[in-house]
C-alpha cells in the first residue's frame, strides 16, 4: 500500500511553530481521511467478507456429526476466542517468519483479522442455523429436496435474518480493531495519525480528531445496520 504524500502538509503548520492547533486539526483532516478510506475500510471489508466465509464453513463444522470434524472446528473457535487479536497478529507477522513463512504488512493483517471473524461469526451462524425450527428441514425434505439444497434455498436464508445484527456488530468491531494493524507497519488511519502526531508532538489532538472519525464511521455503520434490519422485519412481515 503506497503511503500518502499529504503528511507534510498535515504537520506543516505545527512544525515551523506558526501554525495553531485549529490549523493542525484542519491540515490533518484528509490524510485522517484518506488513512480510513484507502487503509482502515478496505482492511475491514476484505477480512469481513473472507472471515464470512471461513465462518460458514466453521459453523457447518460444528454441526458436523463427525465428532472428528466437529472437534477440529471446536478446537479453532477456542483458540481464536481464547487468545488476543494482537497476539494473533504477531503470530502471524512476526512468528511465521521463524519458520520459514514471511508475509508483508497487509496480508498479515487480512489473515489475522479473517481468522478473527471467522472464529466469532462461526458461533453467530452456527446458533442462527440452530435457531430454525426443525420443521423447516423436514419440510424440506418431504419435497424432495437434499440436505444440501436444503440448507441452501430453506435454512440459510432465514438464519442470515436472525444473524445480521450480530454481524454487523462484529464488523463495527473490526473497523475499531483494524488499529491494531499499525503495530506491525500497515499504514491505516491510526498509523497515519500516530505519523502526524509525532511530527506535530500534539498528539492528544490528533489522536482526539482520529477518534472522532473512527467513532463518525461506527455510527454511519450502526444507521446502516438499523436499515437492513427495518427491511428484513417488513419481508418477514409480509
Amino acid at each position: 500500500m503506497t503511503e500518502w504524500h499529504l503528511l507534510p502538509t498535515a504537520v506543516s503548520a505545527s512544525a515551523d511553530g506558526a501554525g495553531t492547533n485549529w490549523e493542525l486539526a484542519l491540515s490533518s483532516l484528509w490524510p485522517l481521511i484518506s488513512g480510513a478510506i484507502m487503509g482502515t475500510i478496505p482492511l475491514a471489508l476484505s477480512s469481513f467478507a473472507l472471515g464470512l466465509v471461513l465462518a460458514l464453513v466453521v459453523a457447518l463444522m460444528r454441526l458436523s456429526r463427525n465428532r472428528i470434524v466437529s472437534g477440529i472446528a471446536r478446537a479453532y473457535v477456542s483458540v481464536i476466542r481464547g487468545t488476543p487479536l494482537l497476539v494473533q497478529l504477531f503470530v502471524i507477522f512476526y512468528g511465521l517468519p521463524s519458520i520459514g513463512v514471511k508475509l508483508d504488512p497487509w496480508p498479515s493483517a487480512i489473515i489475522a483479522f479473517s481468522l478473527n471473524v471467522g472464529g466469532y461469526a462461526a458461533e453467530v451462524i452456527r446458533a442462527a442455523i440452530l435457531s430454525v425450527p426443525k420443521g423447516q428441514w423436514e419440510a424440506a425434505y418431504t419435497i424432495g429436496m437434499s440436505r444440501t439444497r436444503a440448507l441452501s434455498r430453506i435454512i440459510l436464508p432465514q438464519a442470515a435474518r436472525v444473524s445480521v445484527p450480530p454481524l454487523s456488530n462484529t464488523f463495527i468491531s473490526l473497523v475499531k480493531d483494524t488499529s491494531l494493524a499499525s503495530l506491525i507497519l500497515v499504514t491505516e488511519m491510526f498509523k497515519q495519525a500516530q505519523k502526524i502526531a509525532a511530527f506535530s508532538s500534539e498528539f492528544m489532538l490528533v489522536y482526539i480528531e482520529a477518534a472522532l472519525i473512527y467513532w463518525i464511521i461506527c455510527l454511519v455503520l450502526s444507521s446502516g445496520q438499523s436499515v437492513i434490519e427495518k427491511r428484513l422485519d417488513r419481508y418477514v412481515a409480509h
